[in-house]
């Protein structure tokens, strides 16, 4: 019995660090934005590498761990996430620092499906297993929701590569246990990998996100605009026909003919754009625009943070008394009403207001996320609930990704339209001032003091009244997608 609980106690440790890389950069956003002189587009890479890696690789890890047992790929994840970290702490340009991040997702790929095998191993008793389940649970959800206040601590007292570097120990110490403490395990050497799919969706995915971006820049060159997104389109719909085509799929995409399941994969990716994208968003008006600290954002967003930390059990309640059409949709127009209300909020005089509607989608957030569970689980054949699992896990990831790349393009784009520019200024540094506010800041602190405070001001106008537009239109948005849940859910099981 003490070998499972230390067990438990190492794969718990190892999860906290890749749960909070989902979300510690939010706070850390403005501060690498002025380290390293990125662009906002470089700053969204460096973001939602992560997220968009770990959403196709995570599946194949999965088989990986089957093939070598679960002891030897948490080694090989651990050792790769910490070589990660050290690689990101020490990076000197966004280029280094973006492929150091999606290194790190490769190894917290390996690491997710290792700690839930090694959960399953374990615990043989379905009593322990399932508390096993639910400390895995809210240390993922936990870690992911105060993600944002644990960088904004380490920026308060260390320079910008803390976020990554405190991950090193971490990971030293948590392969010294596994090959110490945890047991070898049976291998099953015929289980099929499938990396070629992993990457042929990484690969379609990153294109078609890439394109979006320079679509809604603006970019200059018609033929990049024209041939990334068909390119990323023609790998997709490539990597959906092989895996209708083979024998031990990554996705079982026939599953999606399900409209529930359907449904969920989509709550699970809304919830999740709503969450981050919001976040994101947040962190860099209140540093940018209210000059908080990271430590005094991180603080100031925890209203959001608690609620979707610690909903789970509250809205787990909902979903049995209400029925899941009603908690599912409900929470879709709840996180809504509460973009809306944020879009009106003055974060510097209304602060209990913003802390009020912050909580609001923080709980109806993560209530419509644990209904899209509920929804995949509950409508997927026994036999194929490993398959569910795995649709769940990708939508939840790509859901993350999806919410920096959405919310940051929006953001961006109406940036642009909305700044009012002072008099002096040249082509380029108008160009350069316009497409972020970061880079508008970089761009004030090389001119006279006078030039650089009126620029400050256009650009913290501008962003307020841009948050104000994301908002309000991810608002409309949730709206038609809880009219959407609710009718496509009109024939699920409502208790």
């Amino acid at each position: 019995m003490f070998r499972q609980w230390l067990t438990l106690i190492i794969i718990v440790l190892v999860y906290i660090p890749v749960a909070i890389d989902a979300t510690v950069l939010h706070v850390a956003a403005p501060t690498l934005s002025l380290a390293l002189g990125t662009s906002g587009n470089a700053l969204l890479w460096i973001i939602d590498i992560y997220s968009l890696v770990m959403a196709g690789m995570v599946l194949p890890m999965g088989a990986l761990g089957d093939r070598i047992g679960f002891k030897r790929l948490l080694l090989l994840g651990s050792g790769l996430f910490g070589l990660a970290s050290l690689a990101a702490a020490l990076a000197q340009d966004a280029g280094w620092l973006i492929a150091a991040r999606a290194l790190l997702a490769v190894g917290a790929a390996m690491i997710v499906p290792a700690t839930l095998a090694g959960i399953r191993v374990t615990f043989s008793e379905a009593r322990h297993r399932n508390m096993a389940l639910g400390i895995w649970a809210a240390v993922g959800s936990g870690g992911a929701a105060f993600g944002p206040l644990a960088g904004g601590i380490l920026l308060e007292h260390f320079y910008w590569g803390a976020v990554f570097l405190i991950n090193v120990p971490i990971v030293l110490m948590v392969m010294a246990l596994t090959a110490r403490f945890v047991p070898p395990q049976a291998t099953h050497r015929e289980r099929s990998l499938n990396l070629s799919h992993a990457l042929l969706l990484v690969v379609a995915i990153l294109l078609l996100v890439f394109g979006a971006k320079t679509v809604l820049k603006g970019h200059s060159d018609a033929g990049v605009l024209a041939l990334t997104p068909i390119v990323g389109a023609l790998l997709l719909g490539l990597f959906i026909r092989l895996q209708l085509a083979a024998e031990q799929p990554l996705v079982d995409l026939r599953l999606f003919t399900h409209r529930t399941i359907l449904s969920g994969a989509i709550m699970a990716m809304t919830a999740m754009i709503a969450l981050v994208g919001f976040e994101l968003l947040m962190a860099q008006e209140l540093q940018f625009v209210h000059g908080m600290t990271p430590y005094q954002a991180g603080l100031f967003m925890l209203p959001v943070m608690l609620a979707s930390g610690f909903s789970g059990p509250l809205a787990g309640m909902l979903v049995s008394r209400l029925g899941l059409r009603i908690v599912a949709a409900g929470g879709m127009a709840l996180s809504a009403l509460s973009f809306y209300g944020l879009a009106m909020t003055d974060f510097s005089t209304r602060q209990w207001q913003a802390w009020s509607l912050m909580a609001l989608l923080g709980f109806s957030a993560a209530s419509a996320l644990l209904a899209s569970t509920s929804a995949i689980m509950s409508s997927a054949p026994k036999e194929k609930a490993a398959a569910a699992g795995a649709i769940e896990t990708m939508a939840y990831e790509l859901g993350a990704g999806l919410g920096i790349a959405i919310f940051g393009l929006l953001l961006s784009r109406s940036f642009s339209a909305s700044i009012a520019l002072p008099d002096g200024l040249t082509g380029s540094e108008a160009a350069r001032a316009s497409s972020s506010i970061g880079e508008a800041m970089q761009l004030a602190q090389t001119l006279v003091p006078s030039d650089g405070e009126m620029l400050l001001a256009a650009a913290r106008q501008a962003f307020i009244w841009s948050h104000s537009v994301v908002l309000s239109s991810a608002g409309s948005m949730l709206i038609l997608l809880a009219a959407g849940v609710w009718f496509s859910l009109r024939k699920a099981n409502q208790g």
